[in-house]
């Protein structure tokens, strides 16, 4: 059996908003043979039913381990219709784990809000597991800032939710850009980094999606990320599953993903 090369779908958003059978197909075309999903709201994908976004991930042979399903509403309101619908969403395409993907502004003011995110955390997974999924979390980098004397948002996140119940999903892009060492982080964590996002940083002239004026976005192994470093820890960190993404390309998304699935495939896979 082949081993699963991810791509996170965020990656080719606006083709999907367009394409999603198309999108799909030349996904699968390059090699792919996982997604992680997401864009999910009023009860459909891309203006597809899940039945229907089932039924072309099954035509081209695609399997989806996990996806992102933001669930606003229950984080911030505490509504549970709204996390009962996506966990019933996400077991019906066959995940096995439900990622939260972003907290919004509003969402993480202070390291009480966090606190009371942790426990929201520790409720959604109780629930997922009822359906036969794990609950994961997905950082960017503002989980990591310091609110005083070392103390994170993310460090909260880790330390006040059920270990046995809800994990992580570590951007590795998103850690290193606030200044976090990956592998240190496994170390840290064993067990609780269950999936992995692939995208790499360049320190080229800045295109017009630059973020913050110093690093970007780049395919994974044409930029200054030591995934091979990396993946010597992924049975410490329990890595289930990786998807590649980029957030934006300079060049055509479905060159960039090219790229990025043949290092993959040739060095990390």
């Amino acid at each position: 059996m082949r081993p699963l090369i991810g791509l996170q779908l965020w990656t080719v958003r606006n083709q999907l908003a367009k394409d999603p059978d198309g999108t799909l197909g030349k996904v699968a075309a390059i090699g792919y043979n996982s997604v992680e999903l997401m864009g999910y709201g009023n009860g459909k994908f891309w203006g597809l039913t899940p039945a229907q976004l089932a039924a072309i991930l099954k035509k081209y042979q695609l399997v989806t381990p996990s996806g992102h399903y933001g669930m606003t509403n229950y984080l911030l309101k505490g509504d549970m219709n709204d996390l009962h619908d996506n966990i019933a969403v996400a077991a019906s395409m066959g995940h096995r784990y439900i990622v939260i993907p972003f907290l919004t502004d509003n969402m993480r003011t202070s390291l009480d809000d966090y606190k009371k995110l942790a426990q929201k955390f520790n409720v959604a997974a109780t629930e997922a597991k009822k359906s036969g999924l794990k609950l994961a979390y997905h950082n960017h980098d503002f989980e990591f800032k310091d609110w005083g004397g070392g103390r994170t948002g993310y460090n909260i996140l880790l330390k006040e939710t059920d270990p046995s119940l809800v994990f992580f999903e570590m951007d590795i892009y998103w850690a290193v850009r606030a200044g976090q060492d990956p592998i240190q982080l496994i170390n840290n964590n064993p067990g609780r980094i269950r999936m992995w996002h692939l995208k790499d940083m360049s320190q080229k002239e800045p295109p017009s999606y630059s973020v913050g004026g110093q690093q970007y976005f780049a395919p994974v192994g044409s930029g200054i990320i030591n995934f091979k470093a990396i993946f010597r820890y992924k049975q410490k960190s329990g890595m289930k599953y990786f998807f590649v993404e980029q957030d934006e390309t300079s060049e055509p998304v479905f060159d960039a993903i090219t790229k990025s699935y043949n290092y993959v495939k040739t060095n990390l896979a």
